[in-house]
């Protein structure tokens, strides 16, 4: 468990701040200049900030009223930076040990296992690609043993396809180690694929807490503005098909997304954009979309851009749509009101499904 609580004058801008993260993978979740890192780097020591308190797993780091303060160096605490930082006089190897006291075999083992990263060993960091680099950083944050693992957008400087690489190597993080990860980030897409948990951040302040699927679906909390929020389904891999799809099972219904790389039987999240969800008051029939829901209004939200979210209870889960106010009356929405939401499999972006 980490407690923060932060106040902190910066020319222009103040970060006031109090929140817990539990444990598993906390996401800082907000624009540039909403004071995410500024958070992490409290919690790393590498801000002292005007008044605060930061306490890891019972031990207090910071506290500026009894005049606590913990160096970074004696904090415990692994740091991914947005870009890899590696020292190039070292190889691979040599970048993981570096600063190690003693060197543990085995934690060195299953972390190179973990990271997929045994064959780079003894390349020099100038001939890894980015998503390499950025692996064998979070490589050596973890190989220390810390108690807490920051990363900082580590995905901000790579291009879309380093990003699917370097993503489910986050999700295994999340699941395969015991140490607690607070993890910056800007898109919705990483929110909903890794997140334990959320805090929404705004101009310094927290706007919202709790689940992925909570926070992605409410509009009033979308940091990132309207488009980010959308619905976050939980389901089992039914089936590979072979025209390049994959069946998921979500509370018996059937979802079809473009092929995943995780095996039959496998817990995946898709995250379903409100705004690529269409709907229909009656049962649509030979049209080309492959995902037809048929749900329950639950929830009628108006957006500041004359639009409304429209919240569907299903049996697969909540689904969100984001239509015009004219749409929105022509159907007659009203809560309580059966209704049909339509998802285009290829409205699915590949990145939006993963573990």
């Amino acid at each position: 468990m980490l407690t923060i609580k932060l106040q902190h004058h910066f020319e222009g801008f103040r970060l006031d701040v109090d929140f817990t993260a539990p444990p598993g993978l906390t996401v800082l979740f907000g624009s540039s200049g909403s004071g995410k890192t500024s958070i992490i780097n409290a919690v790393a020591g590498l801000l002292r900030p005007d008044v605060g308190k930061v306490v890891l797993a019972g031990s207090t780091l910071l506290d500026t009223r009894t005049g606590v303060y913990v160096p970074p160096h004696q904090r415990q605490i692994g740091y991914v930076f947005q870009e890899g930082r590696l020292f190039p006089h070292l190889s691979v190897a040599g970048n993981l040990t570096f600063g190690q006291k003693s060197e543990d075999p085995v934690a060195m083992s299953r972390i190179v296992d973990l990271l997929g990263i045994s064959h780079l060993l003894e390349r020099q960091p100038n001939t890894l690609s980015g998503g390499e680099k950025q692996r064998v950083a979070i490589g050596r944050a973890l190989i220390s043993k810390p108690s807490l693992l920051l990363a900082d957008e580590p995905l901000a400087a790579l291009d879309e396809a380093r990003k699917s690489e370097i993503l489910p190597y986050f999700e295994r993080l999340r699941d395969e180690i015991a140490t607690p990860i607070v993890y910056v980030s800007h898109s919705a897409t990483e929110v909903a694929r890794l997140a334990t948990s959320v805090v929404a951040l705004e101009n310094g302040r927290v706007i919202g807490q709790g689940p992925a699927m909570d926070l992605l679906a409410d509009s009033s909390v979308a940091p990132m503005g309207i488009r980010s929020v959308g619905a976050v389904i939980e389901g089992r891999v039914g089936e590979h098909c072979p025209d390049g799809l994959s069946e998921l099972r979500a509370g018996g219904e059937r979802l079809y997304v473009p092929k995943v790389a995780q095996k039959v039987g496998e817990t995946i999240r898709v995250r379903i954009p409100a705004h690529e969800v269409l709907l229909a008051i009656d049962e649509p029939h030979a049209i080309s979309a492959l995902n037809v829901f048929k749900g329950t209004v639950r929830g009628l939200q108006p957006t500041e851009d004359r639009g409304v979210v429209v919240t569907l209870e299903t049996s697969a889960g909540l689904i969100l749509s984001r239509v015009t106010e004219r749409s929105a009356s022509s159907l007659g929405l009203q809560l309580g009101a059966t209704c049909f939401a339509i998802v285009k499999t290829v409205a699915i972006a590949p990145e939006d499904v993963g573990g």
